[in-house]
């Protein structure tokens, strides 16, 4: 299901034509415009605007929110872009999370299919993923060499990768040469000096591209509020290594799907500790296929297993890898722990590996999960006890380290909550950066940057969401999700009525029925009071014009209204009510 929500702000999108800011000398100026990833973590989405020039930075999605009943997950409003598709030059894609590629099936269509930029394992992991969309046209993918990346000129942007670390392999982040000067955005960055499975970001190119000047730097702030350095894997693996040492039992691993690099880090072990490895779970097969495929994995011939030749070997010889250490419902974990998988069942002696830091919002459900797995007889290891997982983002140590790197001349943090935005603008200030060449923005901002200056624009574009249910792809108008929220709140009550369109009356008493509403044996008076009200009703409405009669929508709309509030001053509550009527 899709549905677009918008969220009218002070001034439309038609408000930036009417800028006309410019440089001393008549040029336009820089207009970094972010749809997604500001003031929330995912559905990151940056423009930058030239001159009827635009190229796009990540396409991202993000989990819905609790009070979003049936959808999945939400996707940046493009309406800015609509009328802009021949503005944009081309879509840079700075790695594979579904925080900066989930809504490529989504928006890519709308957009024109512009060219998109990215670097092998993105492209082969964007392509995996358009398999499920097979109506869609080919997408047209560009490869960015890395190791040996050439400049893209698109428009009067001239665009040059680096390397950076994240805790999925082939992470870039982007030079920009504007008319106005160089834009670097770090993509989701840290640094790491001994990774695993990886090599250390590039430092000397990130400086390299930085010494022709740096006038804006928009850099990654999830880290921002986190003192030091970022772990290195080096220290996952060896932790790691000690719970391979010491389990006697299966281990099971639960992480991301994108996370490859901790992927090869428990093949690793598992090889090293004799041990198979079963894999379940449709995105980490996927990614493990295209992974080993474009030689990101290093797998020995016969590690791999099936899952159900689990039961081949002693459990002192099993790994199983799986998706689900975020608590989710399908995924092949809580399948585990509610006893619903084919192959794998918890047992007395099992490791569980939550290798995974909490998703905001998946508190309850991931403890819910790890007292049943508790419960069964599993040991279970997670963050908070030991550093087995890694955050991608840097600390603060890291961040002060990316600015000294590239020494801008203006900061504008991006990715991540607001708290994360102003303690990076702080960091950055720190650093000798004036405040007044600093820019928080939020979703819709037009931020305007010249040699001189930067500032928010009084305009702002209309910023909101698209939703989507992995259900189907019919549109979801926003009236539903209100419906459901009413539904999950209060309840529904059906009221039928057969109406003797000769008489004119209610043939016998109205049926009712209730759902999650009223427990209708202990509410025999109330629900006496529905069905005499709803006959009362109907026969006074037909009676002083019979138009209602033939109307039966309007006749309809007329009971939910008068039901509903009759219901509200008696119970408090506001149930959805359905009129039924019938006529014979």
């Amino acid at each position: 299901m899709i549905k677009k929500v918008e969220i009218k702000e002070k001034e439309e999108t038609a408000s930036i034509k009417q800028s006309a800011k410019a440089t001393k000398g008549g040029k336009p100026n820089l207009k970094v415009i972010p749809l997604g990833g500001l003031e929330e973590v995912g559905k990151n989405m940056t423009l930058l605007e030239y001159d009827k020039n635009i190229i796009i930075i990540d396409m991202g999605l993000k989990f819905a929110e609790e009070d979003m009943p049936g959808v999945d997950f939400i996707v940046p409003s493009i309406d800015y872009l609509k009328d802009k598709k021949d503005w944009i030059k081309g879509v840079f894609i700075t790695h594979a999370h579904y925080d900066h590629i989930g809504a490529i099936p989504y928006l890519i269509d709308k957009l024109g299919y512009p060219p998109i930029y990215t670097t092998l394992l993105s492209k082969g992991i964007i392509l995996k993923r358009q398999e499920d969309f097979p109506s869609m046209k080919k997408l047209h993918i560009e490869t960015i060499n890395k190791d040996n990346p050439q400049t893209i000129t698109l428009g009067p942007f001239q665009i040059d990768a680096f390397h950076v670390n994240h805790n999925i392999p082939d992470a870039i982040g982007l030079a920009i040469k504007t008319p106005v000067g160089l834009v670097i955005h770090t993509c989701d960055f840290k640094f790491d000096f001994q990774p695993v499975g990886d090599k250390p970001a590039d430092l000397a190119r990130i400086v390299q591209l930085a010494s022709q000047g740096t006038l804006l730097l928009l850099s990654d702030s999830t880290g921002a509020d986190s003192p030091g350095h970022s772990l290195s894997e080096e220290v996952i693996m060896e932790n790691l290594d000690e719970i391979f040492e010491k389990a006697q039992g299966r281990i099971i691993v639960s992480t991301f799907a994108s996370l490859i690099g901790r992927i090869q880090q428990i093949i690793w072990l598992s090889e090293k500790y004799n041990r198979k490895v079963a894999i379940d779970g449709y995105s980490m097969k996927s990614n493990i296929a295209i992974s080993r495929q474009l030689n990101y994995l290093q797998v020995q011939k016969n590690t791999i297993i099936e899952p159900d030749q689990i039961f081949d070997y002693p459990d002192n010889r099993i790994t199983i890898l799986c998706t689900g250490a975020q608590g989710e419902d399908r995924a092949i974990l809580m399948r585990i722990a509610n006893k619903e998988h084919r192959y794998f069942k918890i047992k007395e002696g099992d490791s569980v590996v939550f290798s995974s830091s909490i998703v905001p919002g998946n508190e309850r459900s991931v403890q819910n999960l790890k007292d049943s797995l508790y419960r069964q007889g599993a040991k279970v290891f997670h963050y908070k006890m030991m550093d087995i997982h890694a955050s991608g983002h840097a600390y603060e140590e890291d961040l002060k380290l990316m600015i000294n790197l590239v020494k801008p001349k203006f900061f504008l943090p991006i990715h991540g909550q607001y708290f994360m935005l102003k303690a990076h603008a702080e960091i950055a200030q720190s650093l000798d950066i004036p405040k007044e060449n600093i820019v928080i923005a939020s979703n819709g901002s037009v931020v305007e940057v010249n040699e001189n200056k930067i500032e928010l624009s009084s305009a702002h574009v209309s910023t909101g969401f698209t939703m989507i249910s992995n259900n189907n792809r019919t549109e979801l108008n926003e009236v539903v999700i209100k419906d459901r929220q009413m539904m999950a709140e209060n309840g529904i009550m059906i009221v039928i009525s057969v109406i003797d369109t000769k008489t004119f009356k209610v043939v016998n008493v109205p049926d009712v029925i209730s759902r999650g509403f009223i427990y209708m044996k202990e509410s025999k008076e109330l629900v006496k009071e529905v069905k005499n009200k709803t006959k009362f009703l109907i026969e006074r409405k037909i009676a002083k014009d019979k138009s209602f009669l033939s109307d039966s929508t309007n006749l309809k709309n007329y009971l939910k209204d008068q039901i509903g509030e009759f219901l509200s001053k008696e119970t408090s509550g506001r149930p959805i009510v359905i009129p039924v009527v019938i006529k014979i």
